[in-house]
Order: C-alpha cells, then sequence, then structure tokens
C-alpha cells in the first residue's frame, strides 16, 4: 500500500499518469498484466511479480518493465528493490546490543525477498557467533501466518527474541504473544520489517526495519521514464538501503 501510494506521487510529480491493475485472490498476476497491456500503458512497474524471470524478459521485450522489490537478473529487465540482507543483519544487530543471543526469524516463504532475508539473518547470526542459536520457523505475509508462528515458538520453547519477516506477520505474533500473558518487550522481542503504517499504530509500536519508500519509487518511476525516452542507464538494478527504526 505504501508503495502504491508513493508510486502515484512520484507519477504525478514527473507528469505521467498511473493506471493501477490489483493481483486478487480471484485476479491473478498474468490477467493483471494482460489489463494493463491491453490498455496500452507505455511501460509496466510491476511490485513483487511471482512470474518467473523468462515470462517477464518476455514481457519486457515488448515494452519497459520495472521490477519492484523483488531480485530478477536479466539484462531487459530493470530492478529496483531493498538490500533485504543488509535489514535482516541491522535488525539482528540491534537485538544482540540489548544482550540477545536466543534470536529466531520467521521466514517469509517463497515470498519476495524472503531469500534475502533469511541469508541476512543467518550471516549475522554467524557473525555474532551464535550459529548454534539460529532457528528459523515457516511464516508468511499476513497476520495468520505469524499467529501459526507464534504458536509454534510458545508450543517449542521461546526465544529472547525473533525477527520477522514482514510487519504484518509480527502483528499476528504480537496477538498470540499477548493472549498467551507473554510481555513485548519483557519476556521476548520482536522486529519486524517494512515500517508500514500498522507498525506505527501506537497501540503496537513495532520495531522494525524500514525501507526507503519515497526513494524507491521515485527511482523506479524515473527508471521507467528513462527507458521510454531512451536514456542510457548504467546499472540495471538499483538496491536501496533500509535502516532500523526503534520504537
Amino acid at each position: 500500500g505504501d508503495l502504491v501510494s508513493g508510486l502515484y506521487t512520484a507519477a504525478d510529480r514527473a507528469g505521467y499518469e498511473l493506471a493501477l491493475s490489483a493481483v486478487t485472490p480471484a485476479r491473478d498476476e498474468q490477467r493483471a498484466v494482460a489489463s494493463l497491456v491491453q490498455d496500452r500503458c507505455e511501460a509496466l512497474i510491476l511490485l513483487g511479480p511471482q512470474a518467473p524471470t523468462s515470462s517477464l524478459a518476455e514481457l519486457a521485450a515488448r515494452l519497459p518493465v520495472v521490477v519492484v522489490a523483488r531480485a530478477a537478473r536479466h539484462r531487459d529487465l530493470d530492478v529496483v528493490r531493498t538490500a533485504d540482507d543488509e535489514g535482516l543483519r541491522q535488525a539482528v544487530d540491534h537485538l544482540v546490543s540489548l544482550g540477545h543471543r536466543r534470536i529466531a526469524h520467521i521466514d517469509g516463504g517463497r515470498a519476495p525477498g524472503a531469500a534475502d532475508r533469511r541469508r541476512g539473518y543467518r550471516e549475522a547470526m554467524e557473525r555474532h557467533g551464535f550459529d548454534s542459536e539460529i532457528r528459523m520457523l515457516p511464516g508468511g505475509l499476513t497476520e495468520d501466518d505469524g499467529a501459526s508462528a507464534a504458536q509454534a515458538l510458545l508450543n517449542d520453547g521461546l526465544p529472547t527474541a525473533v525477527t520477522v519477516f514482514n510487519d504484518r506477520c509480527a502483528t499476528g505474533v504480537l496477538d498470540v504473544l499477548h493472549r498467551a500473558g507473554r510481555a513485548v518487550p519483557g519476556d521476548i522481542s520482536v522486529v519486524g520489517y517494512d515500517d508500514s503504517r500498522l507498525a506505527r499504530l501506537s497501540h503496537v509500536g513495532l520495531t522494525t526495519i524500514a525501507q526507503d519508500i519515497d526513494r524507491m519509487t521515485t527511482l523506479t518511476v524515473t527508471r521507467a521514464i528513462d527507458r521510454l525516452e531512451t536514456v542510457a542507464v548504467l546499472r540495471r538494478e538499483l538496491v536501496v538501503p533500509p535502516h532500523l527504526v526503534v520504537r
């Protein structure tokens, strides 16, 4: 939602109109893309697409394609994404600075960025010498995914801290912990990812890793326009550093 809002702002500043085509449970990614192509849009911006890179490259042969929030290595594709592994390293470093060593990670499965976040978590734990404490649990993108992971933590023994794939998932974790009578951060510390509006709510107050939405969306729209105007670019992939927000 924050990315979509930022893209509208960036497009408006550049004098372009943004047409939105959403993916829903009843409307898959292929249909969402086909709708925009049929409407003769000049360029496509895809937020965390699930399609294989080969399919995205076929699309890019027809019109400029900018992939956001996901790695996609192909000479015909432009990518704007956050350094997701660095974000998890920052989260682990913060928790270690608070005295934690039993730090678990609730994963995002096959979601865009999940693999990089897993790698960042593992690398940070190993760098601090906590190899034996590495613990990854299945999670996902939603509150329900976080709730299931939190229940597994309660059943198998709580760590002292947990990093979570995103803020929505972290909210599900907080809910289950609260219902179980476990205090956050008294009994366990929780760090999310995205710095979404959810994390900023006063009754949530979640420490999280923020993506630079304004920079990402400005770079995305600028790159799409550069392709339309055949401006030469040096790098296909633009990686934006995240930063820790402590609450």
